[in-house]
């Protein structure tokens, strides 16, 4: 069963027979929003890319992106770019694989984020979402709708952080504004 997250919402990321998850796929599907012009409504295509900024101890170690598919250490893959988007509220267009038991254990929370690459704002996007999914089964954990109409041009969407022995996931939507993780690790740091 899916869990609808609401910002700043928490979930164990605990199978529903109370085992531990050992490997998430955290997707995100967009459309681009028709624009009305003097001949009608058109789209224009949208670029968002998915980034996955390892930390440990509040300090970036490592980060999965479209120009770094795979980390150092191999628990965390990108499984590529997507240049327009068109999943919307179907399957994904750009996914980060974790392997929750392979991420070394001095990393301590994986930063997700989502950012326009061309410039354009999420006043152009809608049916943007991300979603975790059980990597082993398919079977969707939560899904995080991501609100737009604004005039930024990034969100830090979700981190998936250990407490105790397991991870949680906390929805984050929080509107940023940049091109590239690079230009949002200021707006990533209070989230730690």
């Amino acid at each position: 069963m899916t869990v609808n997250m609401t910002k700043g919402q928490a979930i164990s990321l605990q199978k529903s027979d109370g085992g531990t998850l050992t490997a998430v796929r955290m997707g995100l599907g967009w459309q681009a929003a028709p624009r009305r012009g003097l001949f009608g409504s058109r789209t224009r295509e949208i670029d968002l890319d998915a980034s996955a900024v390892l930390f440990a101890d509040k300090q970036p170690v490592d980060v999965v992106f479209f120009r770094h598919l795979v980390s150092d250490d191999g628990s965390v893959k990108h499984t590529g770019d997507n240049l327009v988007g068109g999943a919307g509220s179907g399957g994904d267009d750009e996914a980060i694989l974790v392997d929750l038991q392979r991420v070394p254990v001095h990393i301590d929370q994986i930063v997700f984020t989502v950012n326009s690459f061309t410039g354009q704002t999420f006043q152009e996007v809608q049916n943007a979402f991300c979603r975790i999914v059980d990597e082993t089964n398919g079977q969707e954990l939560a899904r995080y709708t991501l609100d737009g109409g604004g005039q930024y041009t990034a969100q830090i969407m979700a981190k998936v952080h250990r407490a105790g022995s397991g991870w949680k996931m906390t929805a984050l939507g929080n509107p940023a504004n940049g091109r590239t993780f690079q230009d949002l690790m200021p707006a990533i740091l209070p989230h730690l």
